[in-house]
């Protein structure tokens, strides 16, 4: 038994906490939300706080040896320095931000901290994949990330529900796309280069650009990266048309219905030593939980346990796909909960 402290109860923060928790693990869940605290197991303690990044999170942390960061990420960076200041804690971190956790690494070694970022679906498992290809090839030529988590039919409003805060899916729509052309690292509007995408089981979908690659940009030796946002067909267009975009009205449009069925995709496709490597991974939920908050979180979870049965030495901050010679570990443990995993691996077109 392990204390684990998770911030952020959201639909993704409480699903790593009750697993955590069924592990035998005692967790400390905080949200600013009393709402999200009801209701939970006796192995899970909630406390209702609006962490103020200004003071030290000790006392709130209690003596938790593992952190996960849960939230939002306009409120996910500013933690960051605050919990690899505390020594020796080990911090799995979810909050997609625009800031680069690295610049934290020197702070990190020195408290003997460790903190291992993006570790979702994507970033996060999309990122151990290549990681894994490129160790193993000469070359990487091309690489191309999908990815989606949507409603299982589309309807005459969004075709569209936030499985995680609407305010980072937001920031995805509005945040430049930093991808790789040519060898070169550059900047794309947001939601541009649309195009069709066939999802397997769900037939036409809708593609775009958004900023996912993050740290693969720097990591990854190759001329041609790009990752793509998937909606069904006119949910993009809609809110481009948007003059002016109301964000409070659009949070309140893509709340989250626990009880409408939806799915999560991710396709990764690997060009390099002359083969294509393509894993698509998908799951449509289970146990009351959705498929996103399975997705995303069985990958911390899978990083909280390795963190306890101490399988990193090292300290400092971690990218994602600098896990990537534990792929086959992470690829059956979403096996063994029942993600879908296809893999196809043949000659490249290119």
């Amino acid at each position: 038994m392990v204390r684990i402290c998770v911030l952020g109860g959201g639909l993704v923060g409480r699903f790593i906490a009750f697993n955590l928790a069924s592990k035998g693990h005692e967790i400390r869940l905080i949200d600013a939300d009393e709402g999200v605290l009801e209701n939970l197991p006796n192995r899970i303690q909630g406390i209702q706080s609006r962490i103020d990044v200004s003071q030290k999170l000790d006392d709130l942390i209690g003596e938790a040896a593992v952190v996960v960061n849960c939230l939002p990420g306009r409120f996910g960076h500013k933690i960051r320095k605050s919990l690899i200041s505390i020594k020796g804690i080990m911090v799995a971190d979810l909050a997609f931000t625009s800031e680069d956790p690295r610049e934290l690494d020197i702070l990190a070694k020195n408290n003997g901290s460790l903190l291992i970022y993006d570790i979702g679906i994507a970033p996060g498992m999309s990122n151990i994949l290549i990681g894994k290809v490129q160790n193993d090839a000469s070359k990487v030529d091309r690489v191309r990330i999908w990815v989606g988590g949507n409603p299982q039919k589309p309807d005459a409003d969004w075709s569209y529900m936030a499985p995680f805060s609407p305010s980072d899916v937001i920031e995805e729509y509005t945040r430049p796309a930093r991808i790789r052309r040519g060898g070169k690292n550059i900047a794309a509007p947001a939601l541009t280069e649309r195009h069709s995408v066939q999802v397997t089981g769900y037939g036409e979908m809708e593609a775009f650009l958004t900023d996912g690659l993050r740290s693969l940009l720097d990591t990854i030796l190759c001329d041609d990266l790009a990752e793509y946002t998937v909606r069904w067909p006119g949910h993009i267009q809609r809110y481009i048309d948007l003059d002016p975009i109301n964000e409070e009205e659009l949070i309140e449009s893509w709340k989250f219905n626990s009880t409408r069925p939806e799915f999560t995709w991710l396709a990764v496709e690997i060009h390099a030593d002359g083969e294509m490597h393509r894993w698509e991974i998908i799951d449509e939920g289970q146990g009351g939980w959705s498929s996103m908050a399975r997705t995303t979180g069985l990958v911390t979870i899978e990083v909280v346990e390795m963190m306890i049965e101490g399988v990193f030495t090292q300290f400092g901050v971690l990218p994602p796909e600098a896990l990537h010679e534990h792929a086959d570990r992470f690829i059956a443990m979403m096996k063994g909960n029942g993600v879908k995993i296809i893999n196809n691996h043949s000659s490249s077109s290119e």
